[in-house]
């Protein structure tokens, strides 16, 4: 039975509710430290605490989804987002907040595991998942460039993934409930391609977490090292931003005609090339340059490794755990950096990151010649569409909101 053309976009909405806080940590992260007087580390720890609650989700669900019922789970996930988020937003209680940001997360990662396991039933994943990385950098984009005119407080982006949770839950109506779903799958089988999904699994976990770790410093390399004043690192990372909104675009553009293994080996091998160069950047053009080409290549590779994930497996197992994976690779990089950076300097530690990302696309341009030499049947399911990888980490040492990018 083919999935009604109505579904993507409940798909598409689901992945932007579910993705948007973790493209919106660093400036809740900023504004945590600065709006209730927490140290870079305990705002960061407040971040960390979201990312591992979203994870969490992903691999308690991943395989509950049919069972549960997307309909269901997706309200479930948004119903605690805007609980969580907007309780967060509400008081400034610092018990209170991190309570909230941990019962959001949760809710952003149930939302997202619904998403991924819609995405594996579509006819083209990658196609979705670019569409649903576009949508949630231009909301994230539009975020940024409006909170700070709002005013200070830790409330504001907590709202606004609140309220984004809120205004996606009327299209829930178009997903399936338990029975539909349970008709079209069969809730008994087993976790197909198990060797290529945990290899994936693991080198994301790794792919996530050297990118990480370079973003959540970022901002310090910025500042210290490469020279820039705080306006004019804001103008790099807002044009980061723009350049992963191409990304996405280009992406899209490019489709499937060159297979997978293609973008994500090559691709990731550039990018660690821009890792290195952004931290042995003693100058504000390097630093530019690597931050830009970085995030416009992000988004590309990571919108074609949600599509690897999902032609794992057709109930989106492996899409929903891949991601998960990748949720605690993010979670950990801000940690990872600071401790990398401190001990051997930012250049050396660009040179591992590079190293790490090398090491990692070996495997996953594997795992993906092996699947563009499959090429497996469309498998046609009246579940929907998106999602997988948490986004971006934040800079625990930023002293303000700096723009997310993909």
């Amino acid at each position: 039975m083919s999935a009604p053309r109505t579904t993507p976009r409940s798909l598409v909405a689901l992945f932007t509710a579910g993705y948007l806080a973790s493209y919106l940590l660093p400036t809740t992260v900023g504004r945590l430290d600065a709006g209730l007087a927490l140290t870079a580390t305990q705002a960061g720890a407040v971040g960390s605490a979201l990312l591992l609650s979203s994870a969490s989700a992903g691999f308690l669900l991943a395989s509950r989804v049919d069972r549960i019922g997307p309909r269901v789970l997706a309200r479930l996930g948004l119903g605690l987002a805007v609980l969580g988020y907007g309780g967060a937003a509400l008081t400034t209680a610092v018990p209170a907040v991190v309570a909230g940001a941990v019962v959001g997360g949760f809710g952003s990662g149930t939302a997202t595991t619904v998403a991924a396991s819609g995405i594996a039933a579509q006819r083209d994943p990658h196609r979705a998942s670019a569409l649903g990385l576009l949508t949630v950098s231009a909301l994230a984009g539009a975020v940024y460039l409006t909170v700070p005119h709002l005013g200070p407080g830790h409330g504001l982006p907590l709202a606004a993934i609140a309220l984004t949770a809120l205004a996606v839950w009327p299209l829930t109506g178009r997903l399936p409930a338990a029975a539909a779903a349970a008709r079209h799958r069969d809730p008994g089988a087993p976790l197909p391609h198990r060797r290529r999904g945990l290899v994936l699994a693991a080198a994301m976990l790794g792919w996530a977490l050297a990118q990480n770790s370079l973003w959540g410093v970022s901002s310090r390399i910025g500042l210290t090292q490469a020279r820039l004043t705080e306006a004019a690192l804001g103008v790099v990372l807002a044009a980061a931003l723009g350049a992963g909104l191409l990304g996405v675009l280009g992406a899209g553009a490019l489709g499937p005609r060159f297979g997978r293994a293609v973008p994500i080996g090559a691709g990731t091998a550039v990018i660690a090339g821009c890792v290195a160069l952004s931290a042995s950047a003693t100058g504000p053009a390097g630093f530019a340059a690597g931050e830009i080409a970085w995030n416009a290549l992000y988004p590309v590779v990571l919108s074609y490794v949600i599509g690897l994930a999902a032609s794992l497996d057709a109930r989106g197992r492996w899409a929903v755990l891949v991601g998960s994976a990748s949720s605690l690779g993010t979670a950990a990089g801000p940690l990872a950096g600071s401790v990398l950076s401190a001990r051997a300097g930012f250049p050396a530690m660009g040179a591992v990151l590079g190293l790490v990302l090398l090491a990692v696309a070996v495997p996953m341009t594997a795992v993906a010649l092996r699947a563009d030499r499959r090429r497996p049947p469309v498998v046609e399911i009246p579940v929907d569409t998106p999602a997988l990888p948490a986004r971006r980490a934040y800079d625990t040492a930023a002293a303000g909101p700096a723009p997310g990018t993909g």
